[in-house]
């Protein structure tokens, strides 16, 4: 209860800031951004829209990949007719093709240009059962799987950036609190969804890539430090908020739901500030594998916590972006 009225009202955390605050707010005692270059996915609208337009603000040159060019020009264009002096590059990435990913990377790495900062930050919700070109459930598939592909990919330039630059390579996977509500196998679970439309579920198949993105995180951080790479990685909740996800359901239940939750709907400035503190605060520093929700580290689920889980995740995710997507449900 007491969580509950802190929410409401706002209150602030141990950074100082809490739910009320802002992307711009969270961002404005960061340092000079003009020396960082940042990818974000999901870009085009919503949360990704405002990350990348309080980022341009701060100064940083922008990678805006996007499935709809025009939607990115879109974005682009609204981001440079409020800051004129914005760099901005739009690239094709359809983040539910692994061949989609690969060609992305190497355009990019064609470009020459250094990289900072990447922010994992793309979400869909399949309401309807559907398989993606490389056969995996297209939530996951797009939530998850090209996420892990395009930083497993772009990992190689972001060390070499932290390197050069001396400036501490930062990653920031978009999760959700959802992740919380599943609870069983991932792996068996994500076969038995790709497999058997019958008993798709479009809730347990968001929870199911948002604990992904988690563990994940996890992972990777494990990793990173181990190899003493200059990178910090860090998931985040950004809070509910009415974006493109729940678009395809709009109608009387819809808005009802949303009219009685209305209370605990952030903006989607308030929604775009864990992400962009934990993406640029000076505080941050040297913080990985946590888990951020209000701008504030929290605790993940207990299986977003396993260290058993993120290992088993990870080694199933290198063979389902190695080859046959689909070869790692006969190792089951």
């Amino acid at each position: 209860m007491l969580e509950t009225i802190k929410y409401l009202v706002g209150s602030a955390g141990a950074s100082g800031y809490g739910s009320k605050s802002t992307a711009e707010q969270v961002t404005e005692t960061s340092p000079d951004l003009r020396s960082v270059t940042a990818i974000i996915t999901g870009a085009t609208s919503g949360i990704g829209a405002e990350t990348a337009r309080v980022l341009a603000k701060r100064g940083a040159r922008l990678v805006l990949p996007a499935r709809s060019l025009k939607a990115a020009e879109d974005a682009k264009a609204r981001i440079v007719s409020e800051f004129p002096e914005s760099e901005i590059i739009v690239m094709a990435l359809d983040l539910s093709s692994l061949n989609s990913v690969r060609s992305f990377v190497a355009q990019f790495e064609s470009l020459n240009l250094p990289l900072n900062l990447l922010i994992n930050n793309a979400g869909k919700f399949t309401h309807e059962h559907s398989i993606s070109e490389d056969g995996v459930e297209m939530t996951f598939a797009t939530n998850y799987l090209g996420h892990f592909l395009l930083t497993k990919l772009l990992l190689k330039k972001m060390i070499e950036t932290a390197n050069a630059s001396g400036i501490q390579g930062r990653i920031v996977n978009v999760s959700s609190s959802i992740h919380g509500w599943f609870s069983g196998d991932l792996i068996r679970s994500l076969e038995r969804i790709t497999t058997d439309r019958s008993i798709y579920d479009a809730t347990r198949a968001y929870a199911i890539s948002k604990l992904a993105n988690v563990l994940h995180t996890k992972e990777l951080a494990q990793i990173l430090k181990e190899t003493k790479a200059n990178i910090t990685v860090n998931s985040v909740h950004p809070g509910i908020v009415r974006t493109r996800l729940t678009r395809e359901r709009e109608g009387l239940i819809t808005d009802l739901v949303f009219l009685l939750a209305s209370k605990l709907l952030k903006t989607i400035p308030q929604a775009a500030a864990t992400t962009c503190y934990v993406a640029t605060h000076p505080r941050l520093a040297d913080v990985t594998g946590k888990y951020f929700a209000d701008c504030n580290e929290t605790s993940p689920s207990k299986l977003g916590l396993s260290r058993n889980e993120a290992a088993r995740l990870w080694s199933a995710s290198e063979i389902m972006v190695s080859g046959d997507a689909r070869a790692v449900f006969d190792k089951l």
